[in-house]
């Protein structure tokens, strides 16, 4: 059987996968990478190991022949038409739980980071601006006492909270479901969307992003935030009214955002990089050595087990 990996990932998907007995390919993608290469290379695969970043619609679904299963590298995945693989019998799995640190550890590095105007900090120092200490320069808030918003309390959600709890930050929460044991556990209170963005200064967001999901931060909700808040997004970037946030960023009626994914990313909105209380990451939240080798141990484990006639680790669909 013949497992694709549609780029280059840590070395242990590999290794694991011949172990198993399979054979395994990786894509060497460049600048003519595009779906018609996707559909060529993946078109006899027994297995598809994907990214983020691959669109796995219809017709790349309707064009894998003998594909058993999808394992995306990635817990998101909006990426796959997981209804229509379903419906030809192929196996989805994500890689949940595993990146669950990375992504908390930067979403609390963003939330510090507006907070204490980091980046501009930086900005100063290495433009040569810096004069020395002065009783107004730069200044930003504290976090002690302040209420953090966690917009979808899943794993990564959960876990940002409880970091957050350390630098002595109140929690309130919006998510479908009551978290009882997460509100035993942080003191979190379930609020309605727009009682969460009125009573917010930290906002950070944790939703998969589904149809349900789309703009769900939008202008008509975005109205109810203070003017020192700060929001947050290591989720996905078409949760929020992009450019709605950027006007907001622009005439100063909120303090900071930070952004670790983007509407349409990997293209930026040009805006975005005229803002100086913006800071801007390159989708990063995953991006640990520990985290990315951990991702791709689990995407091979999925692999192996459906090849092999067993039950997927992580099936999403």
């Amino acid at each position: 059987m013949k497992v694709i990996i549609t780029d280059k990932i840590p070395i242990v998907a590999e290794q694991l996968i011949k172990r198993a007995g399979f054979g395994v390919k990786v894509i060497k993608r460049d600048k003519n990478f595009s779906k018609n290469v996707l559909i060529k290379n993946i078109k006899d695969a027994d297995a598809v190991i994907s990214l983020l970043s691959d669109k796995i619609d219809k017709e790349v679904i309707d064009n894998m022949r003998r594909c058993k299963i999808i394992a995306n590298y990635a817990v998101g995945f909006n990426n796959i038409d997981l209804a229509y693989a379903k419906s030809k019998g192929i196996i989805v799995t994500n890689t949940p739980d595993v990146l669950t640190d990375a992504t908390a550890d930067l979403a609390m590095t963003l939330i510090l980071s507006c907070a204490r105007r980091f980046h501009e900090a930086e900005k100063l120092v290495r433009e040569k601006k810096f004069k020395g200490w002065a009783p107004e320069l730069l200044l930003g808030y504290d976090l002690k006492c302040k209420t953090l918003g966690i917009i979808g309390a899943g794993r990564i959600g959960q876990a940002t909270a409880l970091r957050a709890l350390g630098f002595g930050l109140k929690i309130l929460y919006y998510n479908r479901t009551r978290k009882t044991e997460f509100e035993n556990q942080t003191k979190a209170k379930k609020v309605s969307m727009n009682l969460l963005l009125k009573k917010s200064d930290f906002i950070s967001i944790h939703l998969p992003l589904t149809n349900e999901t789309k703009l769900l931060i939008n202008r008509n909700n975005m109205k109810y935030l203070k003017p020192n808040a700060i929001v947050i997004n290591t989720a996905r970037g078409e949760i929020i009214d992009e450019e709605y946030l950027i006007q907001l960023l622009k005439s100063r009626k909120i303090f900071a955002a930070g952004f670790d994914v983007y509407e349409n990313e990997p293209k930026l909105n040009p805006k975005l990089l005229k803002l100086e209380n913006a800071i801007l990451l390159p989708h990063i939240g995953s991006a640990t050595v520990e985290t990315r080798n951990a991702m791709a141990e689990l995407a091979a484990k999925n692999v192996i087990n459906v090849l092999n006639h067993k039950k997927a680790l992580t099936q999403i669909n």
